[in-house]
């Protein structure tokens, strides 16, 4: 089943009064708990087509289907709900709110659902990464590797049916990476989730179940994770 679809979707960025595309006639879609890695050079357009996707921003041209809806002209108040309903996002930099705690980081996207559970469901996810004695931590207290355990468990609370990551280790040494790899893929293979990732750790991608190639905002080629990567 098709969970996440584009439909030649392109997106233009207009600046004064010069048009620059980003992306050109993307179509792509992802099955229902597939691995997808979206794979390319600094500037080809992964991170727009991730926010594309998952309806943070909103394409030119094209339609994006997202679980059999289609959310292209989806006003950002209906689309909130949803995302946060559906969806758990991890991105490079984190992203967590500096004046909340490491737990009341965790729970806030449970809290929004008015789960009474959620406090208790975040206190098991960071002892599921380790980060049990970091509870009560702020953000600037802890590591750039447990600030990315944080992010993730508050990307999983909600056991969202989509995951999308963004460079999820792009600001993490190999080891504090690797790790965060294993609890990714952990998660997404206990969950029966969809994981959509953009990187250009070939570490990463080797374990994904497809790599969509992209090249100057064009899918490029599309392979199995399995497959070796061809030498440039």
């Amino acid at each position: 089943m098709r969970i996440v679809e584009a439909k030649e979707v392109s997106k233009t960025y207009r600046i004064e009064d010069r048009e620059i595309p980003v992306l050109t006639d993307i179509s792509l879609s992802v099955r229902s708990g597939e691995f997808v890695v979206i794979e390319g050079s600094s500037g080809s357009g992964k991170t727009t087509l991730l926010s594309l996707l998952s309806g943070l921003d909103k394409p030119t041209d094209g339609r994006v289907v997202v679980d059999g809806n289609d959310i292209t002209d989806v006003a950002e108040d209906d689309l909130a709900p949803m995302r946060n309903q559906l969806f758990g996002f991890v991105f490079q930099s984190f992203h967590l709110v500096p004046s909340l705690s490491a737990l009341e980081n965790v729970m806030f996207p449970a809290e929004l659902r008015r789960d009474r559970q959620a406090k208790q469901k975040a206190l098991q996810l960071l002892q599921q990464v380790g980060l049990s004695h970091r509870i009560d931590n702020f953000p600037h207290q802890l590591s750039g590797g447990e600030m990315q355990r944080v992010a993730i468990c508050r990307a999983l609370i909600n056991q969202p049916r989509i995951i999308f990551a963004d460079e999820p280790t792009g600001n993490l040494d190999s080891e504090n990476g690797r790790a965060i790899l294993e609890l990714l893929t952990r998660f997404h293979r206990e969950q029966g989730s969809t994981m959509i990732l953009v990187t250009h750790n070939q570490e990463i991608a080797a374990r994904a179940d497809r790599i969509v190639l992209l090249e100057d905002g064009r899918i490029n080629g599309v392979r199995d994770g399995s497959q070796p990567h061809a030498p440039h």
